[in-house]
Formats: structure tokens, sequence, C-alpha cells
């Protein structure tokens, strides 16, 4: 049985031998089914799914955080009368090679205000993104390199 599934099963007999419904008492055993499972990791051959959830958790908080504040800054851009923002479209060299690394990655990408994903190179080494607020092309290229891609491979090569 996979580990997930193992910490799925866990928190769901927590949940019931409490007699709650609630997710935050599923999410409460879901955490002491993954504490248990680091703690005994010893006993299991492949443990990828003990590396893998912090780093999921590190994409999602990470994604969480970068969805705030791009939504405040083009929410003062809304409100605001003067123009500051300076849209361009930018070539990022992509890491990811498989399809589904590039296909989460643009994805996300595009959930984030401001950016966009446009096009994909026909050799799949460039994704072209429409950036809203392009003050240097470089930090741009490297925030969107640094941030979110390399956050997403960690997640999906682990």
């Amino acid at each position: 049985m996979s580990l997930f599934i193992l910490n799925i099963v866990f928190a769901a007999v927590f949940t019931t031998l409490l007699g709650s419904d609630s997710i935050g008492v599923f999410l409460l055993g879901f955490t002491l089914g993954y504490l248990a499972l680091w703690l005994s990791k010893p006993l299991y051959r492949d443990t990828r799914y003990l590396m893998k959830l912090p780093k999921t958790i590190n994409l999602a908080s990470y994604f969480l955080k970068a969805l705030v504040v791009s939504n405040l800054r083009v929410l003062w851009e809304v409100i605001t009368p003067g123009q500051i923002n300076r849209p361009g479209i930018i070539g990022v060299p992509l890491e990811a090679r498989t399809d589904l690394e590039i296909f989460i990655f643009a994805n996300l990408l595009s959930l984030t205000p401001g950016t966009l994903s446009v096009d994909l190179s026909e050799d799949r080494q460039t994704l072209y993104v429409h950036v809203m607020f392009l003050d240097d092309v470089q930090s741009a290229r490297e925030e969107i390199k640094e941030g979110l891609e390399r956050r997403v491979l960690e997640v999906m090569r682990t």
C-alpha cells in the first residue's frame, strides 16, 4: 500500500474514532499520520512520499503568496489613475521537459494575475509569457524560473 493511501486511511480512522465530520479533525489526523509514517520511515523501502509532501506544501504556499501579492498589485493598478504597468512578452528558457511538468508550470503561471503563458516554442525549450509589470526582463525571467518553475520541478522530480 502506498504511504499516501496509508496516511489517508489513518486520517479517516482518526476522524471516525473521534466521531467527527470536521475537515479540521481530518487534517489533524492526516498530520499525525504523516508524523507517524515519518518516524517509522526506516521500515519502508520507498519514502518518496515523505520527501514529496513538504515540497508540495512549499509549492502551494509559494503559489498562494504569489497569488495574493500579484492580486494586490493588479488591484492597485486598477484603482490608481496613473499608468505604472509596463506590459511585455518575454521568453523563459525551460528546465521542465515532460508534458506534465510544462503543463503544471504554465498553468500555475497563468493562474497568477499579471502573468499569462502565451506560447511554447516548437523545440519545447522556451515558454513565452506575457508579464503585466515588466521592469527588467532578466529579473522577471529569474523570478519566474527560481520561484515557480524550481518548486514545480522539485515536486515533480522527487
